[in-house]
């Protein structure tokens, strides 16, 4: 008989990636493997939990072996989508595969387009090119506070960034700036995201705050998530998924500044009576190791996650299913600062699983969304539950 769960805890360890996917050439990312080349880079990785889940069995990685009877259901899963950002991972996670990249800017935004915003906005624009967020707001910073004119820059992925400082740039004018960006930015320039990148500080030390807020494109169909809310149940968010999905299918939004308070937040809901999907987002493996290729930053990120599931699984019992995956690859042992083309992990716990058996390899991220939908009764555009599996 099918077994059905009341609650499903789908956690995000956003960027953390198991190998490149069988089309990383196209995106320049052969031999990118977050995973497995973060834990040569450091002499390997102590994951006694993700370990005892079955993590080693999906992917090589030093320190974390395979294990003979793992507790957890693994396997590992390829994007189709096109792209390598968090909003098309996510999208597909939840049932939205793109079939079209989202338009990128290796050489700035058109002038046109630039010339429309800073009317929108009333100031001026620096920048306009690709660029590290740390490295231009230490470049043009200064000239930001002296001018304020506003730092505009994109990356190789599909976003609209917008820097400035605090006591410049008011945050509530700059979310401001940001919505004037979004209402302009249609096709030909959906830009996948605008970003809100504010930061303080003074002359060579300026840093960016917590503050950042992200303004999605709304998904072009209905997601998992929609779908989910559409029946009567819950979808709780934390972190920035909310701003994935601009703000759809959501029942309750909770913002996090970090990983420690995303995962305080989501033990925090296991010890309630919340029901439905929790879907969480930890974002520094992405933001804060894996685009300033710090290794041992995003190490110690994992062996705190993992020390996390010492205290959360505990917590969940046979009535909770626990989804661990990502929507892409960060690897932060590369040259590059951006996103890998990768393949993602899949653990899938429940509380009495006596031994955990092998996913294979999925064949979309989509899966994910078609088992939430299988298990709560609605549908889904895209993937194969794998509920029967488990």
């Amino acid at each position: 008989m099918l077994k059905l769960f009341s609650r499903i805890f789908c956690v995000v360890l956003d960027g953390v990636g198991v190998g490149e996917a069988p089309d990383a050439a196209d995106y320049g990312d052969v031999g990118s493997n977050s995973l497995g080349n973060t834990a040569r880079a450091v002499g390997g990785l102590r994951l006694p939990n993700l370990e005892r889940m079955g993590l080693g069995n999906v992917c090589d990685i030093p320190g974390v072996p395979p294990t003979i009877v793992p507790i957890a259901h693994h396997g590992r899963m390829r994007p189709v989508a096109a792209g390598k950002d968090s909003t098309s991972g996510h999208w597909e996670l939840m049932g939205c595969v793109l079939d079209k990249p989202m338009p990128v800017y290796p050489k700035g935004f058109p002038t046109d387009l630039i010339a429309e915003f800073s009317r929108a906005t009333g100031r001026g624009v620096i920048g306009n090119k690709p660029a590290s967020g740390t490295e231009i707001i230490r470049e043009l910073g200064d000239r930001h506070v002296e001018t304020g004119d506003l730092i505009v820059y994109t990356s190789q992925d599909s976003v609209f960034q917008i820097a400035a400082h605090e006591e410049i740039v008011p945050v509530e004018e700059l979310y401001r700036c940001c919505e004037a960006a979004r209402s302009m930015l249609s096709p030909p320039h959906g830009v996948g995201r605008v970003i809100a990148r504010p930061f303080v500080g003074r002359s060579g030390a300026y840093y960016r705050t917590e503050r950042r807020r992200d303004f999605s494109v709304s998904p072009p169909i209905d997601t998992v998530l929609d779908r989910l809310v559409a029946s009567g149940r819950d979808v709780v968010t934390i972190g920035k998924i909310d701003d994935l999905f601009a703000g759809r299918g959501i029942t309750k939004a909770v913002h996090s500044k970090d990983n420690r308070e995303g995962m305080q937040r989501t033990l925090e809901i296991a010890r309630d009576e919340t029901g439905g999907l929790i879907f969480t987002n930890l974002v520094d493996f992405d933001t804060m190791w894996g685009h300033r290729n710090d290794a041992r930053a995003y190490a110690l990120g994992l062996e705190d996650f993992d020390s996390f599931l010492s205290e959360f699984m505990p917590a969940l019992d046979e009535n909770d299913m626990l989804i661990v995956t990502s929507d892409h690859g960060n690897d932060p042992t590369t040259p590059s600062t951006d996103h890998s083309r990768e393949e993602v992990p899949l653990l899938v716990w429940f509380d009495g699983l006596a031994r955990g058996s092998a996913l294979g390899v999925r064949k979309t991220f989509a899966d994910v969304g078609a088992t939430v939908a299988q298990n709560f009764g609605v549908d889904s555009e895209a993937g194969e539950s794998f509920l029967d599996k488990i």
